[in-house]
């Protein structure tokens, strides 16, 4: 039975959901697609992975009129959340133009596109990029809506977010999408909606499913130990978190010299090279993932099967959504965490946040020698441990 039946909206965009598959709303579907197709502002609390693309794509493809210019506006935080939410848009309709403009790329080829797009996915930077030059038109919006809204606010972008929502007409449907919806979420509702209605979905990982263990490790060891986990134990695909750029690097070339298949994400790379990152990894062509947060929020990623902190992050919630990157979906899931003296403030602090997860200690196995990158970072220098001189690099 599709339960989507149930929803009242037009036969094309039930056949649209059929045809990709979809027969039961998830629980962020099932409590605003009907508010938002007959045009109502939403507040929507829900992870990333439970769907709330397609419930905010439902009121976009019922709303939208074809050759009337732009007319929809998503605001997402990362260029992959554009891309994806985008791909996920034009796969509901084939009669609207839909397009992702954001940054890293050449802005040539956005200006052409604009000129014939009804809905627009984008990055705040590039979106005012865009209007400053003169080469985007918002006074036709019906819908604006924020994805990812909290991240938003932690990536600085708020103050632009802001004067993008003042040049979009103030007659319109507002929508705004978040993994917590806390006092700033709050407070820039109450601003920019009209008696919004406010729906939560459950979190898409299962306590009962995610197992959560930590090593207390010296940290010219931690390398030396993720590479012991991950030849030894038994994973399907891997994420491995690290806080800083240089650390990712660092971590992905050591995995590859001990024969591990790992390949970095961070927001330092091409968006190109980033894109098929994901892609490779989504198909399984890659087994190890190691990532700076640019990846815990927002993109499409299943099959997780593990998740390692090598770095454990300075805020709990961003620890949240790194292990919720596993035990999705039903599925069982396990989170490592790989903590040195640096990381005890951190992991104290999300114990305290969250006295209600269940972090397992473990003992330290035996340790074989890794092979080590001629350069590293100062953080990981001397992983193996003793003979600290035989890994200085000769000038």
């Amino acid at each position: 039975m599709n339960e989507f039946k149930e929803i009242s909206m037009s036969d094309s965009l039930q056949t649209a959901i059929q045809e990709l598959g979809f027969t039961k709303p998830t629980q962020i579907q099932a409590q605003s697609i009907q508010d938002i197709v007959q045009g109502k502002d939403v507040i929507g609390e829900s992870a990333t992975g439970s769907g709330k693309t397609l419930a905010f794509g439902c009121g976009i493809v019922e709303h939208v009129v074809p050759k009337k210019g732009v007319q929809a506006l998503v605001l997402t935080p990362t260029r992959e959340l554009a891309e994806q939410v985008k791909e996920m848009l034009k796969q509901l309709t084939k009669e609207l133009r839909v397009i992702a403009v954001y940054g890293g790329v050449s802005i040539n080829p956005q200006i052409h596109e604009l000129g014939w797009a009804e809905v627009v996915v984008a990055t705040p930077g590039r979106l005012l990029d865009h209007l400053q030059r003169g080469t985007i038109n918002l006074s036709k919006i019906k819908i604006l809506v924020l994805d990812e809204a909290d991240r938003m606010f932690d990536m600085g972008f708020i103050d632009d977010v802001e004067r993008i929502i003042h040049t979009c007409p103030k007659k319109r449907q507002t929508l705004f999408f978040s993994a917590t919806i806390d006092r700033n979420i709050k407070n820039l509702a109450n601003k920019h909606m009209v008696n919004a209605k406010k729906v939560s979905a459950v979190k898409m990982v299962d306590p009962n499913k995610l197992k959560q263990v930590y090593y207390n490790i010296d940290k010219n060891m931690k390398l030396s130990l993720l590479v012991h986990l991950l030849q030894n134990e038994k994973a399907g695909l891997v994420m491995v978190f690290c806080n800083t750029r240089r650390n990712t690097e660092f971590v992905t070339k050591t995995l590859k010299l001990n024969g591990i298949n790992a390949t970095a994400i961070h927001g330092g790379l091409s968006q190109n090279r980033r894109s098929n990152t994901i892609n490779r990894f989504n198909g399984c062509k890659t087994s190890v993932l190691v990532c700076t947060d640019v990846a815990a929020r927002g993109l499409d990623i299943d099959n997780v099967s593990h998740v390692y902190n090598v770095d454990i992050p300075k805020e709990a919630k961003d620890y949240v959504h790194r292990i919720g990157r596993t035990a999705r979906a039903g599925e069982e899931g396990v989170a490592v965490n790989l903590l040195c003296d640096y990381d005890h403030d951190n992991f104290r602090r999300i114990k305290m946040e969250y006295s209600e997860f269940d972090i397992q200690c473990l003992d330290k196995p035996f340790l074989k020698r890794i092979k080590l990158p001629a350069v590293r970072d100062r953080n990981f220098r001397n992983n193996n441990g003793p003979r600290r001189n035989s890994f200085r690099r000769r000038r």
